[in-house]
């Protein structure tokens, strides 16, 4: 399978629990996990409080003269910066567009900000900015202002990219984190970890039997799709979010603590491809908190639930959704999981950073 051994693989890979830092910035602090969570709350929250921001969505949505707007930012720092199925270029475009679609918006505008080491190829430059260019007229969203810096070589690993998007709310729509309610079903649109599992072979130099893709995709039509069976006025759906860093662990506990509510997941119903599945058994991963760029959860209400899950189904980015689990009223702020043996589970936020560099 590999052109590493089992053990040099384990041991690049190994991580134990990250301690909490009061004093350092850790590696898990950028993990989309608990520490994640302690730096927003302990550092960035007190110092910029206000209503919009402390909703901790993908997106702040704001009112300007009348228009609903939906305003997002992202950083793309992953290693390699190009991979199977994508590259750092499209994944700016990518994430960025689907952060703005977790809040029901149309995205209209992009901007783009390269800060690039010394040395860095011109070559490998244009092949992101083309990339980049085509992944975001596919998106229908145009690239309008941005910025380059130029750090000393050994002083930027290559390149990294951050991307502003602006796009337009409906009216009467609210799509927000706490949301959730009991009863509520839970969606997935398709296969987990593969984004993370791609990313991690092309780094380590592993080989399967298939070659494992990334799932970055733009995920607005498949929104727009799901939103056109489920009126803004019907509140079907309550939430939705993109399960990047942290995986589908980290999303849904964010949700549940926001919610207040327990959700209880159906492993059996998990859909997971075979090589993802078996790779994550060789490395001692856990697909739940495998990082993913084309996959949405979305919280619905019961009623609603079925036909939410045949819209996706009918579009390419959702043919493999499945009903994964249930929001409750007990176990407020946990996720627990259902095993095919009959027992039950905790599905916690991860503490440390399983795979880095992966957005």
């Amino acid at each position: 399978m590999s052109t590493k051994t089992t053990a040099e693989i384990n041991f690049e890979l190994s991580c134990p629990t990250a301690l909490s830092s009061k004093d350092t910035i850790l590696l898990g602090h950028g993990s989309g996990g608990k520490l994640s969570a302690e730096l927003i709350r302990d550092v960035f929250l007190p110092a910029f409080r206000n209503p919009v921001l402390s909703r901790l969505d993908d997106q702040a949505i704001v009112n300007v003269n009348g228009q609903r707007l939906a305003f997002t930012t992202d950083s793309f720092v992953v290693k390699p910066l190009f991979f199977p199925g994508g590259d750092i270029g499209s994944l700016a475009v990518h994430g960025t567009v689907n952060d703005l679609a977790m809040g029901g918006a149309t995205p209209l505008f992009l901007s783009a900000a390269f800060i690039i080491e010394e040395g860095f190829s011109m070559q490998e430059l244009r092949r992101v900015v083309n990339s980049l260019r085509q992944a975001a007229a596919e998106a229908g969203v145009a690239v309008v202002t941005g910025d380059t810096k130029v750090v000393e070589k050994g002083k930027g690993d290559g390149l990294f990219i951050n991307t502003t998007g602006i796009g337009l709310v409906p009216d009467r729509l609210e799509l927000s984190a706490d949301r959730a309610r009991p009863g509520d079903q839970v969606l997935l649109s398709g296969s987990i970890g593969d984004h993370g599992i791609a990313i991690l072979a092309q780094r380590e130099g592993l080989e399967f039997e298939t070659q494992i893709q990334s799932d970055s995709a733009a995920l607005h039509t498949l929104v727009a799709a799901m939103l056109s069976v489920n009126s803004p006025a019907s509140g079907g759906i309550r939430v939705m979010r993109d399960p990047t860093r942290g995986g589908v662990s980290s999303t849904l506990n964010e949700i549940a603590e926001r919610s207040q509510v327990g959700i209880e997941l159906d492993e059996s119903s998990l859909p997971i491809h075979e090589q993802v599945q078996g790779a994550c058994e060789l490395l001692g991963l856990d697909p739940l908190y495998v990082a993913n760029e084309g996959k949405l959860i979305a919280i619905v209400a019961p009623e609603a639930a079925d036909q939410v899950l045949q819209s996706m189904r009918k579009h390419p980015l959702g043919a493999e959704a499945r009903i994964i689990g249930t929001v409750k009223k007990e176990n407020p702020g946990l996720v627990t999981m259902r095993t095919p043996f009959g027992t039950t589970r905790i599905v916690d936020m991860l503490a440390g950073d399983q795979l880095p560099r992966i957005c």
